[in-house]
């Protein structure tokens, strides 16, 4: 479930992107619109695997959020929850009076960024746990280990170059 997680907010993010967006020719509203599906995939997964993750640890008499891995994990969960509930006034702009959309949309990437972050850390995390390394060795592992630390650094290109140099350009 986290390599789906990841998978699913990384196309999230990357649909704005002007240089490797796969539906690159439709309009800024429809781009949101699969946004946030494919945002609510993430959620849905990071909470499935949650569940499944304690659900096994209770019938097996294990410790609950035990590791670093662990509770990154739960951090991240709840994170995504707070951000997805945060995204609702830039669906629905009457619930943020007050606020600019440009504001709004700056902030939301901002915090995208941060919860981007911590689900990388996370499943860095679970990378370097006993039962992976012990399962997967050698090349694979650093394979394994570059792929999440490549896409968060293609991620943090594309959201500080979208919204972050916009800002320091009107400063």
């Amino acid at each position: 479930m986290t390599l789906a997680f990841s998978l699913f907010m990384t196309e999230a993010v990357l649909l704005f992107s002007p240089h490797c967006s796969p539906i690159q020719k439709l309009p800024h509203k429809t781009k949101g619109r699969v946004h946030w599906i494919l945002q609510c995939l993430c959620a849905s997964c990071a909470t499935v695997g949650l569940a499944s993750i304690f659900y096994n640890k209770h019938l097996n008499d294990k410790p609950h959020f035990a590791s670093w891995h662990g509770l990154v994990g739960l951090g991240t969960v709840c994170v995504v929850g707070v951000q997805s509930l945060a995204a609702l006034p830039l669906l629905y702009h009457s619930l943020a009076k007050g606020w600019s959309l440009a504001r709004l949309k700056r902030y939301h990437a901002a915090s995208g960024l941060v919860t981007y972050l911590l689900g990388s850390v996370s499943l860095l995390l679970g990378i370097c746990s006993v039962w992976f390394t012990g399962v997967v060795g050698g090349y694979t592992w650093y394979l394994a280990a570059l792929c999440p630390a490549l896409s968060t650094l293609v991620i943090m290109s594309q959201v500080s170059n979208t919204y972050m140099a916009k800002k320091r350009l009107v400063s």
